[in-house]
């Protein structure tokens, strides 16, 4: 027996109905929504506000006791510092060189395709992956880098043993794995932009320079708003990366801050002082997205 209303029979009748049906259309997005965004906030939220048990006692409320602590906490301090300066060179390297990837391929060239997908294949491998296959090039005694140091008579550096380089070896990984990914966001968008502009700019013998400066990039603005804070989401969700190629060390130089909350929650198993640190990158990345509204959004020109 049909029990659910066509939309012809809610047409007929008043305005009502038709939200009515409208809101049961996006329940089960809803749904999902809330289960899987919502409530894990709410429960992160609750969860910091309290302390772990301790010899089988259960948790009690220690109100913003976790959140003091964090501030006493050199190692959560040196995962901050370490992930602002990861995202500070990471997210404008990786987003630069995927605009230019773009700009290159959106040319007529021979083996287009093959040149866009070997700039897209690295975000296609896991991390796990890229992270076991930049190893090999960064291991001290039989690595590619070292070994094209000793064709030039170059003493062999420890890449990843050395807190001075270590962090810097992860940035490379990553912007080398986003670099493509970001690409095909900006190649979409290039190709989105009427082709009549360029003609124009040719007959009033603008050069390539003026017409991205003045033409393609303002364009390109809206892209460049969702690619930013997506690039800023994945500098601080770095976690398998660590584990893989450092696992923090050496002396916590690539000790990022969710992969410390990862060791806290599951090795220490302090979930609430977990909690506590995940609510403060939730705050930075709430803050990042904010700040690049407020600086963006009015320079954006939405086609």
């Amino acid at each position: 027996m049909k029990i659910w209303p066509s939309p012809a029979f809610l047409m007929r009748h008043d305005g009502a109905s038709r939200q009515i049906y409208g809101y049961l259309l996006l329940l089960p997005a809803a749904v999902f929504l809330v289960a899987f965004t919502h409530y894990p906030i709410i429960a992160t939220l609750w969860q910091s506000v309290f302390g772990a048990g301790i010899n089988g006692k259960p948790a009690h409320f220690v109100g913003l006791e976790n959140y003091r602590a964090l501030l006493s906490d050199d190692t959560f301090m040196v995962s901050v510092r370490n992930n602002l300066l990861y995202a500070a060179i990471t997210i404008p390297l990786a987003v630069g060189l995927a605009l230019l990837m773009a700009l290159a391929v959106n040319r007529r060239m021979r083996a287009g395709g093959l040149v866009r997908a070997a700039f897209f294949i690295p975000s296609l491998l896991p991390m796990v992956a890229i992270a076991n296959l930049w190893l090999f090039f960064y291991s001290p005694q039989i690595g590619l880098l070292n070994r094209l140091l000793a064709w030039f008579s170059l003493p062999a550096v420890n890449w990843l043993g050395d807190p001075g380089s270590a962090l810097y070896c992860l940035m490379a990984v990553s912007v080398w794995r986003e670099a493509g990914f970001f690409m095909i966001f900006y190649l979409a968008a290039l190709q989105q932009i009427d082709p009549r502009l360029a003609e124009a700019a040719d007959i009033e013998g603008a050069s390539p320079v003026y017409f991205f400066r003045r033409v393609q990039w303002p364009l390109l603005m809206p892209t460049t708003l969702f690619v930013l804070i997506n690039a800023s989401m994945n500098a601080f969700r770095i976690v398998d990366q660590v584990i893989t190629m450092t696992n923090g060390g050496p002396d916590n130089s690539t000790h990022l801050l969710l992969f410390y909350i990862y060791r806290t929650a599951f090795s220490y198993w302090d979930l609430h002082y977990a909690a506590a640190m995940t609510v403060v990158l939730l705050a930075i990345l709430a803050a990042i997205a904010l700040i690049k509204f407020h600086l963006l959004d009015k320079r954006t020109h939405y086609q």
